[in-house]
């Protein structure tokens, strides 16, 4: 392929296939440009090094899993948009499993800040979760709580990891239920005092 008309768009959005298809931790700059038939040398002028290159595709993966999670729990409260926040959650992470992985990674604070991913990600959790009436720590401390969930049991379900004969999708309707009744009678960081 003839380098004429690489982009960083077009690099980092081969970069997402390819960790969709290969694993987040096979994205090399040897292996994209591979991909588009051309030197490695040649795409150094469109990304500074590896770290950028997956920095970006981390930013792409955000960007669209919060476009789903939004566009799921548009005028939704409570358990209803709980629900709808997890399940597009969910439905990415298994269907993207590299791009997700990029989501997973920890990037720059400077470029987060700058972000419109990323604060965009922060907007519709913090959103949803107010729902629940949470303050300051306390809703802090429900965004861990669900990140670790969704996570964990995303990364448990990719893998294989539930053995038991019980539907997996069953037991994610339970977790989600049982994450609602705990938002709901949440320890107040005042009430533990």
């Amino acid at each position: 392929m003839v380098r004429v008309g690489l982009t960083v768009e077009r690099l980092v959005a081969a970069a997402a296939d390819l960790a969709d298809e290969a694993g987040f931790e096979n994205v090399t700059v040897s292996a994209l440009a591979r991909r588009f038939g051309v030197k490695d040398a040649s795409l150094y002028s469109h990304v500074r090094n590896l770290r950028e290159l997956r920095t970006r595709v981390a930013l792409l993966a955000g960007g669209e899993l919060v476009d789903r999670i939004a566009a799921a729990v548009a005028g939704r409260a409570g358990r209803d948009a709980l629900g709808a926040f997890a399940d597009a959650y969910r439905a990415y992470a298994l269907a993207h499993p590299g791009r997700y992985a990029a989501t997973q990674i920890r990037v720059d604070q400077s470029l987060a800040a700058t972000s419109p991913q990323l604060k965009g990600t922060a907007e519709i959790t913090y959103g949803m979760l107010r729902g629940y009436g949470l303050p300051e720590p306390d809703l802090t401390d429900a965004v861990r709580l669900l990140r670790s969930t969704f996570h964990g049991y995303c990364l448990l379900e990719a893998a294989g990891g539930f053995g038991a004969p019980r539907d997996v999708a069953a037991s994610w309707a339970k977790a989600v239920d049982a994450l609602h009744t705990a938002l709901t009678h949440w320890p107040r960081e005042e009430e533990t005092r």
